[in-house]
């Protein structure tokens, strides 16, 4: 009987063996699970897209809450705190006169003819209140602390805000009940910190505000006006007498006529707005 090779089966030899090898890779690749590591990259991006997006358009919005518009006239009305009294504007007092005013620091009313100069000016002693009142007519905000309660680096704080900027003012006020009040016309709020964040929000709300004051852009230098910002009228501590000026601009224990050692009258100058410049310019509404 000759001598032959047997037959190998389809799974013997060396090709068999390939086949289930490949065979085996096949079935390892087609039941791979879904790709967690590029899903959660993915997710990953997808979220932090979103929060810098949510985070920048709450910014925005945040801003624009105290910016005066027409659909947001007072801006104010969302800070916490701002104490709000509707005054008459334009009654004007003379130089010697007083005004029995109704708030401390007084935030409108009667005032003086004559406007402090508010230009950005950080008063080193107490001011007249009569002139600083005139200012607020004309759109400045106040900044009125307590000397006894605000020092240092809290009083550089507060100076930083109104250096330089236009209608925008600030003095020591003695005997203040709080170490720090703000005012615009018919607008106060008091506070406690220079670290608070509604100072910002009052100044942004109320400075210059076309729909809030009186006279908005009326002038605040005191180019021949006769106000010295070097030498201002100073500050009264004591109560008006009986011969004050009224909230109602009246005189009530006082004859209308000026007394004899009083100078004569001279017209208040015009509050007609000044020519704006670079650094003083009213932030736009």
């Amino acid at each position: 009987m000759a001598s032959g090779t047997q037959k190998k089966g389809p799974q013997g030899g060396k090709g068999g063996k390939k086949s289930a090898v490949s065979a085996a890779r096949a079935s390892v690749v087609t039941k791979k699970g879904p790709p967690w590591a590029l899903i959660a990259g993915i997710t990953a991006i997808v979220l932090l897209a979103g929060g810098v997006f949510s985070y920048a358009y709450f910014q925005v919005s945040a801003a624009q809450k105290f910016i005066a518009s027409d659909d947001n006239k007072d801006p104010s009305e969302a800070i916490n705190g701002v104490v709000k009294v509707a005054y008459a504007s334009g009654q004007h007092v003379q130089a010697t006169q007083r005004v029995a005013y109704d708030q401390s620091p007084p935030f409108g009313g009667p005032h003086d003819g004559v406007w402090a100069d508010c230009t950005g000016i950080v008063y080193p002693a107490p001011v007249r209140n009569e002139n600083m009142v005139h200012t607020l007519e004309h759109g400045t905000v106040w900044i009125a602390y307590n000397p006894d309660k605000v020092q240092g680096a809290e009083l550089d704080k507060l100076k930083s805000k109104v250096e330089g900027t236009a209608y925008m003012v600030m003095s020591p006020y003695p005997g203040l009940d709080r170490p720090i009040s703000l005012q615009s016309w018919g607008h106060q709020l008091k506070l406690d910190s220079a670290e608070d964040e509604r100072i910002d929000q009052f100044i942004k709300s109320l400075r210059a505000n076309n729909y809030q004051n009186p006279e908005p852009g009326g002038r605040c230098d005191s180019n021949q006006t006769g106000f010295d910002p070097a030498n201002p009228p100073p500050f009264v501590a004591e109560k008006p007498g009986a011969d004050a000026v009224g909230m109602d601009g009246k005189n009530p224990g006082a004859s209308t006529a000026p007394s004899a050692s009083a100078p004569a009258s001279t017209p208040a100058p015009a509050s007609t707005p000044a020519a704006p410049t670079t650094s003083a310019a009213a932030p736009s509404q």
